[in-house]
């Protein structure tokens, strides 16, 4: 309180709270990221393994699935980084930093987060804006970039559903020309692009670096999270405990994904007109308040001034956003 009392009266002492603060959070940040680098001995062979012929030669999705094998092995590894990343919502943020194709470390991402939602906070403190929007502002900086993240994630996810059929089209012709399967899942990651080379690309490195394949299968279909995948891996185990025809088990699985992506496109046009109402809704009333603003401003900010009308626009942001969930849940039918 003694600190927002000399804020209030304008004296320079505020200095002596301010400094202080900021040097201790700038010393825990310091030790945090000694901490992050200094890692066990194995991690570091591990990525020493990883760099190695490593050139102009190596390829972009290459590059990318060594990239991410090194970000989740340091995201793994010990001291307080490796407390953080044993929370459970830390490695599925990380996940989806993954999906996203973003190279980004989950938590250092929390924590920027955090900061920058502080520093809209207090930035709307010191303008003397409305506590109100400090709280939407702070919000906002913290939920906006992972709202990015999932957007990125969500076009990734369906270009890679997309290449699926490319992929297993692929691996046949490989398996029916001789090739092994670790050789096969190499040529789809020297052939097809991001997102399906990158991916594949880490099978393959994965299992250089000692892990059995049904492994390193197994944390693909676990970190794209596609039941296609899901499929595809099962189909591979399966086939390596008793035996059969993968190249034709692959051709079946191709035909199957073409035949579910032809099917959700004719739902997806089918229910346009369904999610098109919803963003419009979503949209009308912010823009009939925006143009109120203009035309008839002393009839609009009385719900910008007084307080019942706070929260009503507060209600009302709650309300349009359940609608639109409501909408979306309802046109989002499942192929």
């Amino acid at each position: 309180m003694a600190f927002f009392n000399l804020l209030a009266e304008g004296s320079d002492d505020w200095l002596i709270y301010v400094v202080p603060l900021v040097g201790a959070v700038a010393l825990t940040y310091a030790i945090f990221n000694l901490i992050h680098d200094l890692r066990r001995p194995e991690a570091r062979r591990v990525e020493q393994r990883l760099r190695e012929n490593s050139g102009l030669g190596e390829s972009a999705t290459e590059r990318l699935a060594k990239e991410s094998i090194l970000r989740r092995q340091r995201q793994e590894s010990g001291g307080l980084s490796g407390m953080i990343s044993r929370l459970s919502f830390i490695s599925s943020l990380q996940t989806m930093l993954e999906q996203a194709a973003l190279n980004w470390n989950a938590t250092a991402f929390l924590i920027n987060l955090l900061g920058l939602g502080a520093v809209g906070y207090i930035a709307c403190y010191f303008l003397k804006a409305p506590q109100y929007l400090g709280v939407a502002v702070a919000l906002a900086a913290f939920l906006l970039p992972i709202l990015f993240v999932w957007i990125q994630k969500k076009r990734r996810m369906n270009k890679f559903m997309n290449q699926l059929p490319d992929v297993f089209e692929l691996m046949s012709q490989g398996l029916r020309a001789g090739h092994s399967l670790a050789n096969a899942i190499m040529l789809v990651s020297q052939q097809l692009p991001d997102p399906v080379g990158t991916e594949f690309a880490r099978v393959f490195h994965e299992q250089n670096l000692g892990i059995k394949i049904e492994d390193a299968l197994r944390h693909m279909a676990k970190r794209v999270s596609l039941m296609d995948v899901r499929f595809f891996v099962t189909a591979v185990l399966i086939q390596r405990q008793t035996g059969g025809d993968l190249a034709e088990v692959l051709d079946n699985i191709s035909s199957v994904i073409r035949e579910r992506i032809k099917l959700f496109g004719m739902v997806k046009a089918l229910t346009a007109e369904g999610r098109l109402s919803g963003w419009v809704l979503l949209a009308l009333p912010v823009v009939v308040f925006m143009v109120e603003l203009v035309i008839n401003p002393s009839y609009a900010n009385t719900l910008l001034e007084e307080q019942l009308g706070q929260y009503m626009l507060m209600g009302a942001g709650v309300a349009q956003l359940l609608g639109l969930a409501m909408i979306q849940k309802i046109v989002n039918i499942k192929v």
